[in-house]
This record gives C-alpha cells, sequence and structure tokens, in this order.
C-alpha cells in the first residue's frame, strides 16, 4: 500500500531554520510528484511546494519563494523540505502529498500523510 509518513516538525523560534521530511513507500507508476502542503488553523490548506521525481522540476508557492528548499533522495525515497527564515505566519501542520503530476491544487492529489506540526513563535 502507499504510506506516505511526514516528521521533523517541531518548534523553532523566528528567523530559524526546520527541515522536514516525507518518507513515501508502497507506489506504483504513475505517482511522480511529492508536495508539500500546509494548513494552519482556521485556513484553507495551501500548496507550499512540489517536486516532480519526473524531471526534478520544483515548485514554490510564493508566500516560501526564497526561504523553503524542496529537495528528494531517490535512493531513500525521501522529499525534504528545508525551511529558513521561519516566522510565525508559517506555523501550521505540514502535509506531504503524491500525486501524478505537480499542480498547486490539493484535489490533484491523491495520498497523502499525516502530518507534521511546525510551530514558529518565540
Amino acid at each position: 500500500q502507499v504510506q506516505l509518513v511526514e516528521s521533523g516538525g517541531g518548534l523553532v523560534q523566528p528567523g530559524g531554520s526546520l527541515r522536514v521530511s516525507c518518507a513515501a513507500s508502497g507506489f506504483t507508476s504513475g505517482y511522480h510528484a511529492i508536495g508539500w502542503f500546509r494548513q494552519a488553523p482556521g485556513k484553507e490548506r495551501e500548496g507550499v511546494s512540489c517536486i516532480s521525481s519526473s524531471d526534478g522540476r520544483t515548485y514554490y508557492a510564493d508566500s516560501v519563494k526564497g526561504r523553503f528548499t524542496i529537495s528528494r533522495d531517490n535512493a531513500k525515497n525521501t522529499v525534504y523540505l528545508q525551511m529558513n527564515s521561519l516566522k510565525p505566519a508559517d506555523t501550521a501542520v505540514y502535509y506531504c502529498a503524491a500525486g501524478s503530476s505537480c499542480r498547486p491544487a490539493s484535489t490533484e492529489y491523491d495520498y497523502w500523510g499525516q502530518g507534521t506540526q511546525v510551530t514558529v513563535s518565540s
């Protein structure tokens, strides 16, 4: 079965850095993209970043461009999201999701992890 497991969340001070991981397993042909989404209390889930395993292209939401970097380790079937210069507005539950290709809408992804909490606070 397809399984996505996030890890690495926690509490970090404003301006600090954190790296969250998404370990994927059980995939078959057709799932070539891992996206990161986040959901803050009272807000809709929003796309943060995505990486395509087929061509390596990456995508970022405007709110995180220049601060976040998505990467992958294909040997470990793991995707990382390096988050730098964190702001309190980045506080959310971060989810990874698998889809056929990178798209900004959450509805384009079929499988989801359970999420990892990222809290940016002093």
